[in-house]
């Protein structure tokens, strides 16, 4: 029972922090990657789909996203749904091509980025920290109704605190490396 806990508290804790880490890939800095685009979605014969599924995404420079579509009746559609959507990218169509480009970054809006990766951060904690808490809870449930021991329900508590710390430890180390990604210019 007690492992069961562990084991389900540290799943939930590793998807905490694979959503953080998507959450953190969204964010925009000053260098192109292909990842930008994944939530871009496209209008494909009636249904929307990623643009990642229309079309092949490539790096043609540090600064520059190549997207090459499938079916070319489709790129006029990519071009508008990169354009519409709230990346502030501006794409360019040349020929069956679709480059864009990335401005570069203000110091102003790294530092407003910045404030918006570190909300993400907290959020990726509180995540973790509420998987400690539940699991907490479940220890003491057991502990109530008497299927395990105190001292098995405060081996199980310990366990659990420094799972939560180590994957703390993970959300800080993305968080400054994102960080710094961002102020480098």
């Amino acid at each position: 029972m007690i492992n069961d806990i562990q084991k389900t508290a540290e799943s939930k804790m590793q998807r905490s922090l694979e959503v953080l880490r998507e959450n953190l890939a969204k964010v925009r800095t000053g260098r192109a990657h292909t990842g930008l685009l994944d939530q871009v979605e496209v209008e494909y014969y009636g249904s929307p789909v990623s643009v990642s599924q229309v079309a092949n995404i490539t790096l043609l420079d540090a600064r520059t996203i190549g997207v090459k579509v499938y079916e070319s009746n489709m790129a006029a559609a990519v071009e508008k749904a990169i354009r519409e959507s709230n990346l502030g990218l501006n794409p360019a169509a040349m020929g069956d091509v679709i480059r864009v480009p990335m401005p570069m970054l203000t110091e102003e809006r790294r530092k407003d980025l910045i404030k918006v990766v570190r909300g993400e951060a907290e959020e990726g904690r509180v995540a973790i920290r509420n998987v400690r808490r539940d699991a907490n809870n479940d220890f003491k449930r057991l502990l109530k109704d008497k299927e395990i021991s105190e001292d098995d329900a405060r081996r199980g508590e310990d366990q659990i605190q420094k799972l939560t710390d180590k994957y703390i430890g993970e959300v800080d180390k993305m968080l400054a490396t994102k960080e710094e990604d961002l102020m480098a210019i």
